[in-house]
């Protein structure tokens, strides 16, 4: 009875082990292909849900469902007009068909090695067949400012631009890999540098176009200054005049309001004569003498007679 016991345990033991062997689960993000003696049977599970296959005899390999990276290494390229430049790419890709990428590619390894030589291949294909400043911009820029004139001549026409081609490199990676079960979703420069030597064109270059931006300001800045200052002393020149020509008509009018006055006396009795002509020999006095001077007059003089009138 205890023998019958023992093997009863070892019978449930072995159906556990072979249940346990036998069904799988595949998850949302899972998609299944079954081999057996490591040759794939039937079709690939992609949906979830729980499945069976033989224990011991077949083996359910896993693969991703959704978006994987892909991570290229920085290499340096050259560029049509023999210019280098050191390329950083990234791309997202994805399993379409499990079934033929176990059969191509085995497993997600075998894939980004393979990734890695469609991608770096026709980077250096697609960079090699364009100058350098089809890789580094997108459109064609058409300055507003006033720097037109200086910088625009510096702004080389490009007729693919970046983003093409890297939708270039896109297209062709997915021509090749369309039997190995995988499509690539998108393709992008991470990022574009210089070796040094073009950085240190690139800089001189960019030096030289700020400086001659800045020689076209100082240049305007100086015919402006010419123009304003001209204006300047034109305006001085016309206030001035006007200037000139007010104190004239003043002094006129004070010299012919005077003119009229002396007239007007001229008209009145001897006395107001003789009240005038002692106002101005004072004034006369005033203007011609100081406290220090010495005076010697006739007994004829115009002066004396006044002056003899106050003793």
């Amino acid at each position: 009875m205890k023998n019958k016991s023992i093997l009863i345990g070892i019978f449930v033991i072995l159906i556990l082990i072979g249940l346990s062997g036998s069904v799988f689960v595949v998850q949302e993000k899972d998609q299944v292909v079954i081999t057996q003696f490591g040759k794939p049977v039937g079709e690939a599970i992609v949906n979830p849900g729980m499945y069976f296959k033989l224990p011991f005899i077949q083996d359910a390999n896993y693969f991703e469902k959704r978006y994987m990276e892909w991570n290229g290494d920085p290499n340096q390229v050259p560029t049509k007009d023999k210019k280098f430049i050191f390329v950083d790419t990234y791309a997202r890709w994805q399993i379409t068909d499990p079934l033929q990428f176990f059969k191509r590619l085995t497993n997600e390894r075998g894939a980004q090695s393979r990734i890695d030589d469609i991608l770096g291949g026709d980077t250096r294909n697609f960079i090699a067949n364009n100058n350098i400043e089809e890789a580094v911009r997108t459109s064609n820029r058409i300055p507003t400012s006033s720097d037109t004139e200086i910088i625009g001549d510096s702004l080389a026409k490009i007729y693919v631009g970046r983003n093409k081609i890297q939708q270039m490199i896109l297209e062709s990676a997915n021509l090749q890999t369309a039997d190995l079960g995988i499509k690539i979703l998108d393709f992008r420069f991470k990022r574009i540098n210089y070796v040094q030597e073009v950085q240190d064109q690139v800089y001189e270059r960019m030096k030289s176009e700020r400086f001659r931006i800045a020689d076209k300001f100082r240049s305007e800045g100086q015919g402006e200054a010419s123009r304003i200052n001209g204006e300047k002393e034109r305006e001085l020149k016309n206030i001035q005049s006007l200037a000139f020509r007010d104190a004239e008509m003043i002094k006129g009018k004070a010299d012919a309001s005077a003119a009229s006055i002396y007239a007007k006396a001229y008209n009145k009795s001897n006395q107001s004569i003789s009240l005038y002509s002692f106002l101005k020999s004072m004034e006369t006095l005033e203007k011609t003498f100081d406290g220090k001077t010495s005076l010697i007059l006739s007994t004829d003089s115009e002066l004396y007679k006044y002056l003899k009138k106050m003793d």
